[in-house]
């Protein structure tokens, strides 16, 4: 499989995601918000690792990947790399309290996560994905 097939295939499951949390959203179901962003921001990052044939770790987070990688990418996404790193390790954080909670405090996911915070999730991924998706549209394969 070449590394733009496998890119694409990354970045329209990343875009599923973020169907999936605007619907989560909408029902006012918040943690599901945040995982879903959390994992359409994996999605879209590994992706434009591939892109550049990078081989990442099995790991949610891939910022630090993505700022050794940095030289890989065209000058405007590499202005756009701390950003993005930011954004994957914050989201990573909370990909197992969105799911689980924090039972050792008691703490359900619908405890730790509200509207703010979903919203600042999901526009977070819309972020990555769509700056994502710009890099595969101008790679040259």
């Amino acid at each position: 499989m070449r590394m733009d097939d496998l890119a694409r295939d990354y970045l329209r499951r990343a875009e599923a995601r973020l169907a999936s949390a605007r619907y989560a959203l909408n029902q006012g179901y918040y943690p599901e918000v945040v995982r879903y962003s959390q994992e359409c921001v994996e999605l879209s990052l590994k992706a434009c690792l591939r892109l550049v044939g990078v081989e990442y770790p099995k790991v949610h987070d891939v910022g630090d990947v993505l700022r050794a990688e940095s030289m890989r990418f065209p000058s405007w996404f590499r202005e756009e790399v701390d950003r993005l790193a930011e954004i994957s390790r914050n989201l990573a954080e909370k990909r197992a309290p969105s799911m689980y909670g924090v039972e050792i405090a008691g703490k359900s996911p619908d405890d730790l996560f509200n509207k703010d915070d979903a919203m600042k999730a999901l526009e977070r991924a819309e972020l990555v994905q769509r700056l994502a998706k710009k890099l595969l549209e101008q790679a040259k394969f």
